[in-house]
């Protein structure tokens, strides 16, 4: 009996031993999401501000929340809100506050549940060969920009602080990619404020014929994800399981800062070199803070200044801010006013 016992001991400790070293050599596959798989129409635009968006896809964080995830390109990230707004998407990802605060104006029911992305990386591009070596100088000039878009208030900021304003330039619409740096480098304009890459492009094609100025005067603009009111309302776990996957993307990027750069890098085919420099500019966390809304508000004064909405009072932006969706994922990223 004791000699059986020690047979059945010696076999159970050599098959432990194999399959511990089967499960070393292969960790077994972790399971897929077993609840309702929920489908969702994502618009966004070519910005490395979408950044946590290409690493929760090619990470599969969105698939292992159950997510179903079509994605839509826009050339702005006001291109893809209008999208959303007509019913294109679901959802947009990575575009900027300012064409929500443009929309707020319109009474439009949307809100933001969250940012993911603060950054600083539009830039102003303007020819030396038309007399443009310091701020003053471009007083009189063509100065493309891409109207409607935050570009165009960062623009009219500059300006101001230089002891200028828009109707001191002749303002030109600069609407597509291609434009933002042929316009330029072409000599159809004299200046382009835009955002990057394309003002870098736009830079190292004029060489040093270019001057290039940071155009946001040290003021934060947003990456946001934004939808309608009523989607948001009928689809409280689809924002959820969202949220969730852009937060393990947010964290994925901290504890791997080169695979995170290269993911990105890959998803809007951009150039190494450009990565190491805009990877610092952009702080690319979920949240949702009250410098949010303090920008907003900055944005819709100068809006009303400049008469671009026939509004005079500046919207209360508390009512297109959702904030439960992230409340329920990442708690302590909110930290708006009420």
């Amino acid at each position: 009996m004791k000699k059986n016992k020690k047979i059945l001991l010696a076999t159970f400790v050599i098959v432990m031993f194999v399959l511990g070293g089967a499960y070393l050599l292969r960790p077994p596959v972790p399971k897929g999401f077993l609840g309702k798989v929920e489908s969702i129409t994502i618009g966004y635009s070519p910005f490395e501000s979408t950044a946590l968006l290409w690493i929760a896809q090619d990470q599969d964080f969105l698939k292992r929340n159950g997510l179903k995830v079509t994605l839509r390109k826009y050339d702005t990230g006001a291109g893809s809100l209008d999208g959303m707004l007509n019913r294109e998407t679901d959802i947009t990802v990575g575009t900027t506050e300012f064409p929500l605060v443009r929309w707020a104006f319109q009474k439009a029911r949307i809100c933001t549940i969250g940012s993911i992305d603060k950054s600083e990386f539009v830039y102003l591009v303007g020819r030396k060969d038309r007399g443009i070596e310091k701020f003053s100088d471009l007083k009189g000039k063509r100065v493309g920009t891409t109207l409607r878009t935050i570009a165009e208030f960062h623009l009219g900021r500059f300006l101001e602080l230089h002891g200028m304003n828009m109707q001191d330039i002749s303002l030109v619409d600069v609407k597509t990619p291609a434009e933002w740096v042929n316009a330029v480098v072409k000599g159809d304009i004299d200046a382009i404020a835009t955002a990057q890459p394309y003002a870098g492009l736009a830079k190292g094609q004029l060489g040093a014929n270019a001057v290039f100025w940071p155009a946001q005067s040290s003021q934060l603009q947003y990456g946001l994800i934004t939808s309608t009111t009523e989607w948001i309302t009928n689809h409280p776990e689809p924002v959820r399981r969202l949220l969730r996957s852009l937060v393990q993307a947010e964290a994925y990027a901290i504890r791997n800062p080169n695979e995170a750069k290269a993911i990105v890098q890959k998803a809007l085919n951009l150039k190494a070199s450009y990565m190491e420099t805009v990877w610092s500019q952009n702080q690319f966390v979920v949240s949702l803070d009250q410098p949010l809304i303090l920008a907003m508000e900055d944005e819709a004064r100068w809006m009303i200044m400049n008469k671009l909405t026939s509004e005079k009072q500046v919207p209360d932006f508390l009512e297109y801010i959702y904030v439960d969706g992230l409340k329920a994922v990442k708690p302590e990223a909110v930290n708006i006013i009420r």
